[in-house]
């Protein structure tokens, strides 16, 4: 446990020397083990002592397993319950799972099995722990815009915005699609001595060169054809502020060199005019490239980089901090219920454990997408596997895929059903996440996918979609 307290398990068997083994086993991972020898017994020990863990045969002469773990679930709900049995069968283990047991340990059982199983349960408590303060997080605290997390690389990058936000050095910030670049920049803009002026955040990725020298360093009338009158850049608004340069591999080699004069004297000339504007503007820059290597490929000027390259801050990919998830998903969860004015304020116990389980390509973004889609989809007030569907049946596949068939025609109907169940994910999120990207507007998603409206309205109706 993250507290650092000894996790205590109890031990119920009416053959002492499974209870002897068990105790053996477990003490040399340093938990502390008791053990009764009938199900009377350990409820008396259950009520007189607190226990993390109680692993119970099912057959006993005195309060089987079945009693043992209906008498946990009434009044000890938090105690994490393991079933072992001589009589292992499918019967017995779905339902003692019904009734709320955490797994199914048929005997024989080695050393290993048993420390895999009581390992699982002591994660399955580290989750319920972190539910529960999240949950509390999510009732009481007001949304904010802070880097959330407690990982020793979110911790790392969080030390490095405290260092150079009091300064003006330049700011590079390394990091994949949807890692939180821009947020990186706002903290540091946010715990300068600048916070009090405008942050502007421009994307260098979706403006050509004219237009993008136009945006940052502004034009004059007349210095083309659609300059109708005076446009001041963002560099002269931003004075005494901030500016974001997101993507700036994306920039040419002259709004490079441009942008170099201005990072050197902070003085530029609008488009089309010969008077000189002298600012204080701080830049921070961003990119998703190795911009070293685009530097020996003569696609980025080399003094520019050093130029920039005063400051890094290498974002870690979100599959890297896995103990962030669940914080990053409960701060977006309390974001989206608030937004659509719904109650929801927690992810079942399996919602949770796949959103730490998933491998997240598109990071952050990518999961402040799933949760929203959640929220929308969510119907009371928690999130349960029903509401991810990309992550839930992405899982279902890979079941799939780790049966073994035995026949050809196992095969046959196997790869069918995948086929089957890959097309029904990938259509319903085609639609589903037309609808959200318009606003739920059927007609509009429907011209942007391609579709006829009345198709489009077909594949919602296949797939029960309808606005929330």
């Amino acid at each position: 446990m993250s507290d650092d307290r000894i996790i205590s398990i109890l031990v119920v068997d009416d053959e002492i020397q499974i209870c002897r083994n068990c105790l053996k086993i477990l003490t040399s991972r340093n938990y502390h083990v008791e053990y009764a020898l009938d199900g009377l017994a350990a409820l008396k020990l259950i009520e007189s002592k607190k226990f993390d863990i109680v692993i119970t045969d099912l057959n006993m002469k005195q309060l089987g397993g079945m009693e043992v773990i209906a008498r946990i679930n009434a009044s000890f709900s938090d105690i994490i319950v393991i079933v072992m049995t001589g009589y292992a069968n499918v019967s017995s283990a779905v339902e003692v799972m019904k009734m709320g047991a955490f797994d199914y340990l048929p005997k024989p059982f080695t050393p290993f099995e048993l420390r895999a199983v009581v390992h699982q349960a002591v994660a399955r408590m580290e989750l319920r722990k972190q539910q529960e303060g999240l949950i509390h997080l999510h009732k009481h605290k007001k949304i904010s815009h802070q880097l959330i997390g407690e990982s020793t690389a979110i911790k790392k990058v969080i030390k490095m915005i405290q260092k150079v936000a009091a300064t003006d050095a330049n700011v590079l910030v390394y990091g994949e699609s949807g890692t939180g670049k821009e947020l990186v920049a706002r903290a540091v803009h946010a715990n300068s001595n600048r916070k009090d002026q405008v942050f502007f955040a421009v994307d260098c990725g979706t403006l050509t060169g004219d237009l993008l020298s136009s945006e940052l360093f502004g034009h004059v009338k007349g210095a083309f054809t659609s300059a109708d009158k005076d446009k001041p850049g963002i560099f002269k608004l931003a004075d005494k502020g901030t500016v974001f340069l997101d993507e700036i591999s994306n920039t040419s080699t002259e709004i490079q060199s441009r942008l170099l004069r201005f990072l050197e004297t902070r003085e530029f000339m609008p488009v089309g005019s010969a008077k000189i504007i002298k600012v204080d503007v701080r830049l921070i820059f961003a990119t998703n490239r190795k911009l070293e290597e685009m530097v020996k490929e003569g696609q980025f000027r080399e003094d520019f980089y050093y130029r920039i390259f005063v400051y890094p801050i290498v974002l870690p990919n979100l599959n890297d901090r896995k103990t962030d998830i669940l914080p990053i998903a409960y701060f977006f969860l309390k974001q989206f219920s608030e937004k659509t004015g719904k109650n929801i304020n927690r992810f079942d116990e399996k919602s949770a454990g796949r959103l730490i389980e998933y491998h997240w390509p598109g990071n952050v973004r990518q999961l402040k997408n799933v949760i929203e889609r959640a929220v929308i989809l969510c119907e009371n007030d928690q999130i349960t596997l029903k509401e991810l569907p990309l992550l839930g049946e992405i899982s279902e596949i890979d079941e799939m895929i780790e049966s073994i068939p035995k026949t050809n025609d196992e095969l046959k109907s196997l790869k069918k059903k995948i086929r089957e169940k890959a097309v029904t994910k990938v259509e319903r999120n085609f639609v589903l996440n037309a609808l959200v990207r318009n606003e739920w507007n059927v007609t509009k998603a429907a011209k942007e996918t391609g579709l006829q409206r009345t198709n489009f309205q077909s594949l919602m109706k296949k797939y029960q979609i309808s606005r929330p």
